[in-house]
């Protein structure tokens, strides 16, 4: 299933994700700027379900299948380059901009900025097309909601 998914989204002229793979694909980057610090806290795991629950009126069990699903899915990834590269894609600008927002709410569950979080964040939003402006007010919508 994720192979699948992953070679589509690395075809040289990726066609746009159905809704099901652009939640996982999403979902994957939530996983992956979470696991860039090396502590999966339960804390993020717990933001990211609170996000996808949200986002996508999912139920507990919906919710729990999905970021399973994109754990998996983000192990397998190739490096942060050339997914989000292909996201950006297949991507509305517009969902693509709430996924910052959404990185950015993982990145602080915790608490406090990581570098390496900081890092990947400014590399996803750039590698996704987001503008700096835009990025900076996700940061600040994120940051008003904790």
């Amino acid at each position: 299933m994720f192979k699948e998914l992953l070679q589509r989204l690395l075809d040289p002229a990726p066609a746009r994700l159905d809704n099901e793979d652009a939640r996982l694909a999403l979902t994957a980057l939530l996983v992956r700027i979470a696991r860039s610090d090396h502590n999966y806290s339960e804390m993020e795991k717990d933001r990211i379900d609170r996000i996808l629950t949200t986002r996508y009126g999912l139920d507990t069990g919906g919710t729990l299948i999905l970021r399973e699903q994109a754990e998996a899915m983000e192990a397998e990834a190739p490096d942060t380059v050339r997914f989000t590269r292909a996201i950006k894609d297949a991507v509305a600008y517009e969902d693509r901009t709430g996924v910052i927002e959404a990185l950015w709410q993982v990145a602080l569950a915790d608490g406090h900025r990581d570098a390496n979080e900081d890092a990947l964040l400014r590399l996803s939003a750039s590698l996704l097309g987001v503008s700096d402006v835009d990025s900076a007010m996700a940061r600040k919508r994120a940051e008003a909601a904790e």
